[in-house]
């Protein structure tokens, strides 16, 4: 019955039906989870979509399912690169040209993997603004705050609550998950995809792969399965503040504040009088007291006075 399904699906794709395709890939796996080939089909149909997030899950499931299936790589490296995660896609077409080195869509994607990957670089090379302390934390809106957007997720309701907050450097999401084995938690970092995968008895596994507000370095993030909780940080590449833990177009990076400005500038009180330049006021009540001679509590009393003639 699942290879009879997944025959459809195929049809479906031919005939650019690739919303119908995903749908019968999807209920073929259901049938037979531990089919390689279907998740790496599934994923050219999610392509097709434009939902690379969800093809890289699936290319990845199709790579830990079978790790010498070529066309699960070369679905993971296009996936990514239409992210524009080309560090992470050209490991994936690397792999795959492992396994399949006569295939020539591998050389050239690769080339062209690295000719972004320079270009990206050569951007990158410009003044790095100030690092702030590291001990201060700046918590932005969890999800409960936030719009609700939708999420690049598995089809099924999360069944764990998710929350972050960041420092400068670092991004750190805290999943909500009680008395979970660590070997049932899965968790892997692209140049701006996170993966969660949590393995739970008796019901569908939960999925948390967002594309990231920012891109961050995968080498250098880490993660902790704790008693109550799965703490995982994210070290950024770019010191900025993210406005969200979710990339979403037109979205910019939060201006940082101007600390000197601000307090060199008084503070201003609503009021229905004109204002008041303070300074000016008390140079010439000074003036005035220097003019006159008056001294100790005479200069004190003529200065408060003039102060409240002018309110």
């Amino acid at each position: 019955m699942a290879k009879e399904l997944a025959e459809k699906a195929k049809e479906a794709f031919v005939d650019d039906e690739f919303d119908v395709a995903v749908d019968l890939y999807s209920k073929a796996i259901d049938l037979d989870p531990n089919c390689a080939a279907f998740f790496a089909d599934r994923a050219q149909a999610n392509i097709k979509l434009d939902n690379f997030t969800e093809a890289v899950v699936d290319a990845n499931k199709a790579i830990e399912l079978e790790p010498t299936l070529a066309k699960a790589y070369l679905r993971k490296g296009t996936a990514c690169m239409k992210l524009e995660e080309y560090s992470t896609a050209k490991a994936a077409l690397e792999k795959g040209a492992s396994v399949a080195p006569d295939e020539s869509k591998f050389k050239k994607m690769i080339d062209e993997c690295n000719l972004r990957i320079a270009e990206e670089e050569k951007d990158l090379v410009q003044p790095v603004p100030p690092s702030l302390p590291s001990s201060s934390t700046t918590p932005l809106a969890t999800e409960a705050d936030a719009p609700p957007a939708p999420t690049p997720a598995a089809p099924v309701k999360p069944m764990f609550r998710h929350e972050f907050y960041q420092k400068p450097e670092e991004a750190v999401v805290t999943i909500f998950a009680k008395g979970i084995p660590k070997e049932n938690v899965t968790v892997e970092f692209g140049e701006q995809i996170l993966s969660v995968v949590i393995d739970v008895a008796g019901e569908e596994a939960y999925h948390l792969q967002p594309r990231l507000f920012g891109k961050i370095i995968p080498e250098k993030c880490r993660y902790e399965v704790l008693a109550t909780k799965v703490e995982i940080r994210l070290a950024k590449a770019e010191i900025i503040t993210w406005s969200s833990l979710e990339y979403g177009k037109g979205q910019g990076v939060l201006p940082k504040p101007n600390v000197s400005s601000a307090l060199s500038q008084r503070p201003v009180y609503p009021s229905s009088k004109p204002a008041k330049d303070w300074d000016k006021l008390e140079a010439e009540v000074k003036k005035q007291e220097k003019d006159e001679k008056l001294d100790g509590d005479a200069a004190m009393n003529k200065f408060f006075s003039d102060i409240l003639k002018c309110r």
